[in-house]
């Protein structure tokens, strides 16, 4: 299997000689290992003016990008919904698929390391960020009937526990370098299992998507909620009883203490010794 690679292209805060938007594409290699050490994963930038913004631009900047790392990924993935006509256009000139996804968690670090220590020592720096433009998203959708689960439990595992992932018997999934979240080996990671006799085609389903994170809604209702992709979300489960508000609550906010990092895994019954299907997390602004 190969790489997978992440994606920006968008304006910067720097102003040309023409007073015009520098605009500049971002790509890194997505980290799939909790060991993964980030200073060793593919980086690629270039800026670009504003009179090149276009898909050609692009597409010769993806080349010059699987010259450098020496092979192409088998896919791309970008967060920017406003951008999906041209970083699509160019991503499939070059015979690569590009996915929206919020799952660009390394870019979005990388492109916040470049906001505070890059950008500000280029000439014609504004000095404010450049935010992406915030689009409606649609209500969540209901899970597919033969895919909701039997059963599920809220449950908490340490930062340590996760240095063995790659040992575990995994069906489907994807995990992240814990590097990143900056946590600490004690930290407590929230997470939910799924339990279902069908958890092989749910985690299948699943693996389909673009997972990002899970999150616990109190209104409309109260309701566990997973993001999918740049705007889908789907209702996992309803919480109806004190029991589960007490621990939809907590889930909620160990995550916020283990700065948005969760999981989520798919199994038979809750005496299985593996996962059908098993996703680190993380919750973040993109």
């Amino acid at each position: 299997m190969g790489n997978i690679w992440e994606l920006d292209f968008y304006s910067r805060p720097i102003l040309d000689e023409n007073q015009k938007k520098v605009w500049e594409v971002l790509i890194c290699e997505s980290p799939s290992d909790v060991r993964a050490k980030t200073d060793s994963l593919f980086r690629y930038a270039q800026y670009c003016p504003s009179t090149q913004v276009n898909s050609v631009w692009l597409r010769t900047a993806l080349q010059e990008a699987i010259d450098k790392a020496g092979e192409a990924p088998i896919k791309v993935r970008f967060f920017r919904r406003q951008m999906n006509n041209m970083i699509t256009k160019a991503c499939q000139d070059a015979g690569i698929p590009a996915l929206p996804s919020r799952r660009t968690l390394f870019l979005s670090q990388w492109i916040k390391q470049r906001m505070e220590e890059v950008y500000p020592q280029e000439p014609g720096y504004q000095g404010k960020t450049n935010p992406s433009v915030r689009l409606e998203r649609p209500l969540p959708q209901r899970l597919p009937d033969a895919l909701e689960g039997k059963q599920w439990a809220f449950v908490t595992l340490e930062a340590s526990d996760f240095a063995d992932m790659p040992e575990w018997e995994i069906g489907f999934g994807e995990a992240f370098p814990l590097e990143l979240a900056q946590l600490s080996p004690e930290t407590r990671i929230p997470g939910i299992l799924i339990f279902s006799p069908r958890a092989l085609p749910i985690a299948g389903w699943m693996s389909g998507l673009e997972m990002a994170y899970l999150r616990y809604e109190t209104k409309p209702e109260n309701r566990l909620i997973l993001e999918t992709g740049a705007t889908e979300s789907w209702v996992v489960a309803n919480i109806r009883t004190p029991q589960l508000l007490k621990e939809a609550e907590g889930f909620e906010q160990t995550k916020q203490n283990a700065n948005g990092v969760h999981f989520i895994g798919v199994q038979s019954d809750p005496a299985a010794q593996s996962f059908e299907g098993f996703w680190l997390l993380q919750e973040v602004n993109v």
